[in-house]
């Protein structure tokens, strides 16, 4: 996947979303998403980075804990081909669901010119 298909994937779960955080300052209502590249974790031989494969962390805020939701959000990885795992929180200060995904990205280069 490019990282365009990846943010399309994102904005395909109809959901409030942005990379990394909001960056206007305004609370934002639950459900929303916060998703970015945590890490690489290329693959590697003979001294080269063979393949770009990126750590995808997509976080899913919530009031109260909305097992459809995952249920939908997880459709979607699936369709894409991605493997997830997923770890549940309850955010105390926030009072606020916080569920996280972490996939594994091969990622392609654009074919945008």
């Amino acid at each position: 996947m490019t990282r365009e298909e990846v943010a399309n994937m994102i904005t395909s779960m109809n959901l409030a979303c942005a990379y990394n955080e909001f960056n206007d300052n305004t609370p934002q209502e639950p459900p929303f998403i916060c998703w970015f590249f945590a890490r690489s974790d290329d693959f590697i031989a003979d001294n080269q980075n063979f393949q770009n494969i990126e750590v995808l962390n997509i976080e899913l805020y919530t009031k109260y804990k909305d097992f459809e939701l995952d249920d939908a959000i997880e459709a979607v990885l699936q369709a894409a081909g991605l493997v997830w795992y997923k770890e549940t929180n309850y955010v105390e200060t926030e009072k606020i669901f916080q569920t996280a995904y972490e996939c594994e990205v091969v990622i392609t280069a654009s074919t945008d010119t």
